[in-house]
């Protein structure tokens, strides 16, 4: 009998991967790279695209804002007007999110406390490259750093297509580096030739982008650390099979090391999913890629809804898609993960490509943790104080008592100076 392409697994048994971290060798490889590139500037960076083949040959490491709004105006038939409508989207979303936030003023003992929200200065954006170009992800990033009013935003991406480039002028870039892996990161956390050193790294790459992100967390910020993709389909008996394989094969072919993951309620639905998967499979262009991933995935059946959302949580995915009757009520029984989609209809690939929502997201059960990319990745919240009046007598007793119960008697002077009655 012929092993099933969805194998039978446990929640338990996802939860064990997400502990995997860079591996070690990966992680030596990116420091040398890293402090080859801080050092040696454009140099060592040079040295590293001919190398590792980044930048066509012919074409310049740098690529201008008149390079990029000639790959948008050369794209073929409605290319332009397409992508032009997806980054409006994005946008769009962008612009409210922007608008949830506000500034704090409110008084305290003595005057008045409260927060501003800036943009850092400088954010470089990674996008893949290469065979499979994801110009979603270059919309995603430098749109999201432009609408939080990043000053600097610079794209990297190895052997650029003609998309991608259209895909950074739509996004307002300022310039696209013809770079990929631990060097590019480290072109633009440092900065080199006409990239300013970046406060914000951010987008999904291969083990050694995130190795490099890696390393650099602390000197910049970065978003996340990415891993392969994930996908739970949460379904029950309602559930078309045909579209369940579908969105599943939607994750599948992304890569080999990709997670689409079924959790049914329903012990008859996995078996349809299967045969649709089989079907599907065999027009699909993708279909190797997808088969291994299928089999690096697997389905969970459970008893009973409760079950179902613990599994859920216990996994943390990076996409979650309610495919269940009801499914808006299923919204507040689930608690991690990187993007919810709602109902049958919401698939997760319209999150991939530009219905609003970002789609660089959390893996690797870091969805405990953080949210998906959003302006907030490229704002700094920061606190201010303002003695308006007299200080409140208390208030400084309180800080001078604090200070001297942690050994620290200038500081409990600093505050008892400013009494007005000494």
């Amino acid at each position: 009998m012929s092993q099933p392409l969805l194998p039978r697994r446990r929640a338990e048994e996802f939860r064990a991967r997400n502990r995997e971290g860079v591996p070690e060798e990966i992680l030596t490889e990116a420091a040398a790279i890293v402090e080859r590139v801080r050092s040696g500037g454009e140099e060592a960076l040079r040295e590293y695209t001919t190398r590792f083949g980044d930048c066509m040959l012919g074409k310049p490491l740098y690529l201008t804002p008149s390079v990029l709004t000639n790959a948008l105006e050369e794209l073929p038939g409605d290319a332009r007007s397409r992508l032009e409508r997806i980054a409006d989207r994005i946008r769009t979303f962008a612009q409210v999110q922007l608008a949830a936030l506000a500034p704090v003023d409110t008084t305290v003992p003595g005057g008045r406390a409260g927060h501003r929200i800036d943009p850092v200065e400088g954010a470089g954006c990674y996008a893949p490259g290469g065979r499979h170009p994801l110009p979603s992800s270059v919309l995603m990033t430098a749109i999201t750093a432009r609408e939080a009013g990043v000053p600097s935003v610079w794209v990297a991406s190895p052997k650029p297509a003609p998309i991608t480039l259209a895909a950074a002028a739509v996004a307002g870039a300022d310039g696209v580096l013809a770079a990929g892996g631990a060097h590019a990161i480290a072109a633009l956390a440092f900065g080199v030739g006409p990239i300013p050193p970046s406060d914000v790294v951010v987008g999904p790459g291969n083990l050694y982008v995130t190795a490099a992100k890696q390393l650099l967390a602390g000197q910049i910020k970065i978003d996340m650390l990415a891993g392969p993709s994930e996908l739970v389909v949460v379904a029950d008996g309602t559930a078309d099979p045909a579209w369940v394989a579908a969105d599943l094969l939607a994750q599948a072919e992304h890569d080999p090391d990709a997670v689409p993951i079924l959790i049914s309620i329903d012990e008859d639905l996995p078996s349809w999913v299967e045969k649709e998967l089989e079907r599907q499979l065999e027009s699909l262009p993708t279909a190797d890629t997808a088969r291994a991933a299928l089999a690096n995935g697997g389905v969970i059946v459970c008893e009973s809804e409760e079950d179902a959302c613990l599994a859920c949580d216990d996994i943390a995915p990076e996409h979650l898609q309610l495919s269940v009757a009801n499914a808006e009520s299923w919204s507040d029984r689930v608690h991690h993960y990187g993007a919810l989609f709602i109902g049958w209809r919401a698939a997760e690939v319209f999150g991939d490509y530009g219905v609003g929502p970002n789609h660089v997201l959390p893996t690797g059960g870091t969805a405990r943790a953080r949210g998906g990319l959003s302006v907030m990745d490229f704002l700094r919240v920061r606190t201010w104080i303002q003695a308006d009046s007299d200080i409140d007598p208390g208030l400084i007793t309180d800080v001078a008592w604090f200070a001297r119960q942690e050994g620290l008697e200038a500081h409990a002077r600093a505050a008892e100076i400013r009494r007005l009655d000494t």
